[in-house]
């Protein structure tokens, strides 16, 4: 029944700038957790930023940490990915997950996820 869909991605050039977006349809509770994930070509996929609903807290990767920023609107039920200063190993599929991770960092601990929106940062 939970459906995640994300949207805002692109192709830019690099110090350029992107916000993706991640509408949830159902409840969010206070105590969920809601994360991005991204994902290059022949690579693992690797943990970008998380938030609690409440977003009492948030967690971001040391390579994005200064450069993006993780928010949501409760009113909307959606989060964003504010994404600044590009650079081109940003690029990556990213996407939305939801759930009640014992590790906020590990993918394999979400239940629901997105199919993924394309960032492209050329040089």
């Amino acid at each position: 029944q939970v459906q995640l869909v994300e949207s805002g991605g692109g192709s830019v050039q690099a110090g350029g700038s992107l916000r993706l977006s991640c509408a949830a349809s159902g409840r969010t509770f206070s105590r969920h957790i809601m994360a991005w994930f991204r994902q290059a070509p022949g690579k693992e996929r690797e943990f970008v930023a998380a938030l609690r609903w409440s977003d009492i807290n948030t967690v971001y990767a040391e390579s994005v940490k200064g450069r993006f920023t993780i928010s949501r609107d409760s009113a909307k039920n959606t989060m964003y990915l504010q994404m600044n200063s590009l650079k081109p190993e940003d690029t990556a599929v990213y996407y939305c997950a939801k759930g009640f991770p014992s590790s906020t960092t590990q993918a394999t601990e979400y239940n629901y996820w997105g199919r993924g929106t394309q960032v492209t940062v050329s040089s």
